[in-house]
């Protein structure tokens, strides 16, 4: 068969077919007695066989690999094919990802496209230093869009850059939180950790508290911390259970138990809390360490419950919480003598 039947036959093109045989990929079992390339049935079968493997990405000098040595292993090569894929894809992504932030910041001309593009190079940059300059010295003429410092946020591992670019995007207003909301998402911990770092710095954002009140719910113990002190600041109540569980397990207790007194101000709240706070001393687990940090907890509570909680506990079973109930009391009593004093100040002398 000569090369222009293969190649209506085929699909393949005489140019493509010379090459191959230039390649040695597919080279014709004859010549005709003019000089003509001659194909056998066996080539065009090899013919097919390299446009099989051309379809799955492979380069020519890996189909020429697949088809000689016998060494290599179909699931080697494939392999080696997934990886180049999944490269590829993830720079085509990175490339849409710029593109889509270009287009949001709507520009007018190709300098202000040159700017925001040399911003996202700098923002890639190897170096910290750079990518952190790249934030704070950037001219004001020069708008970065909100979802570009959204993804640079959810990928930054540095914490000084990465309390650059929270800074940058909080000031940017609430555009970049469908992108946080995103990272809130991902698999990996440490980026819904970034994402509600960010999200707690910008609260007041349309739909950041929505997305923080999700996050109440994570499996990751830092994201529902960041997510409870955050909405506590807010006065929002759903917190509460995080925030208990925050002084229990003594992760940040200290914030968390100073955001349930902000809340308890709200009447509402003041019997919520110190009836949780109680449940978790009267619980089995609790050893005395953590029946410390929940005695302390309700020194922060406003009205007069948690007082009452204190003075029981201050003849508990365990020493060492005995003695620090009993202390915490005599504080919260002195605390209402000193608020009585003010509301009643003495009659002055005649």
């Amino acid at each position: 068969m000569l090369i222009g039947d293969v190649a209506r036959r085929s699909g393949v093109s005489t140019r493509m077919l010379r090459h191959y045989d230039a390649l040695g990929l597919v080279r014709p079992t004859g010549r005709t007695v003019g000089g003509y390339r001659e194909y056998s049935a066996e080539d065009v079968r090899r013919i097919f066989h390299v446009e099989s493997l051309r379809s799955l990405g492979l380069s020519l000098k890996q189909i020429g690999r697949a088809l000689e040595d016998p060494a290599l292993t179909p699931s080697a090569l494939v392999g080696e094919l997934i990886r180049q894929t999944e490269e590829r894809l993830a720079r085509e992504q990175e490339l849409l990802e710029r593109l889509r932030a270009i287009d949001a910041s709507a520009p007018t001309d190709w300098q202000t496209v040159l700017r925001i593009a040399e911003h996202m190079r700098e923002l890639h940059s190897a170096s910290a230093a750079q990518r952190q300059q790249a934030v704070l010295a950037r001219p004001e003429d020069v708008p970065v869009p909100a979802e570009l410092l959204a993804e640079a946020v959810l990928t930054e591992s540095d914490p000084h850059v990465a309390g650059a670019l929270r800074w940058a995007l909080a000031r940017s207003g609430g555009d970049g939180v469908p992108t946080l909301r995103g990272g809130m998402h991902a698999e990996d911990a440490d980026v819904r950790r970034r994402a509600v770092l960010a999200l707690a710095e910008m609260p007041e954002a349309p739909g950041a508290a929505a997305v923080l009140e999700d996050a109440l719910g994570d499996p990751d113990t830092t994201v529902r911390g960041h997510a409870a002190l955050a909405l506590g600041r807010r006065g929002v109540a759903a917190a509460v259970p995080a925030l208990v569980g925050m002084v229990v397990e003594g992760s940040h207790d200290v914030e968390a138990a100073e955001v349930l007194g902000t809340l308890s101000l709200d009447s509402g709240c003041t019997d919520r809390i110190t009836a949780a706070l109680a449940d978790e001393l009267a619980a089995p687990t609790a050893d005395s360490a953590t029946r410390i940090r929940l005695a302390q907890a309700l020194v922060e509570l406003a009205g007069t419950t948690a007082q009452e909680v204190l003075r029981r506990l201050a003849h508990d079973d365990d020493g060492a919480v005995a003695l620090v109930a009993s202390a915490l009391a005599g504080v919260l009593t002195d605390r209402a003598l000193a608020e009585d004093a003010d509301e009643h100040p003495p009659c002055p002398s005649p």
